[in-house]
């Protein structure tokens, strides 16, 4: 049986996800049923852990930034956070994401 679809707000910069468009700013107007609420938390709640591990790998000033595996498990969670954006969003956030090109090699365009 297909879950229901409520309306979600999407904070981008503070992984933020509410069902109320006027509690906090946000970036992005979403339709998603429960489970694809549960991923997308779970891909902000991955992106934290990373942020809390970078924190500390900056004090190594040996590991340079663009040899470090977190940086990319990162990024690569960004692209998954755009991706479910644009493929729930309203037409507002499909235009852009498509106008700032992050999915561009990915499937957008």
């Amino acid at each position: 049986m297909d879950q229901p679809k409520n309306t979600y707000y999407i904070n981008i910069g503070s992984g933020e996800i509410s069902r109320s468009s006027t509690d906090s700013p946000w970036n992005f107007k979403i339709e998603a049923t429960d489970d694809e609420i549960t991923k997308l938390r779970q891909i902000f709640d991955a992106n934290y852990d990373i942020e809390i591990a970078n924190f500390f790998r900056s004090h190594v000033p040996a590991l340079e930034y663009h040899h470090d595996k977190s940086n990319d498990d990162y990024d690569k969670h960004m692209i998954e956070v755009y991706q479910m954006i644009y493929d729930l969003g309203d037409e507002t956030a499909r235009q852009h994401i498509d106008q700032i090109g992050i999915l561009k090699d990915f499937t957008s365009e």
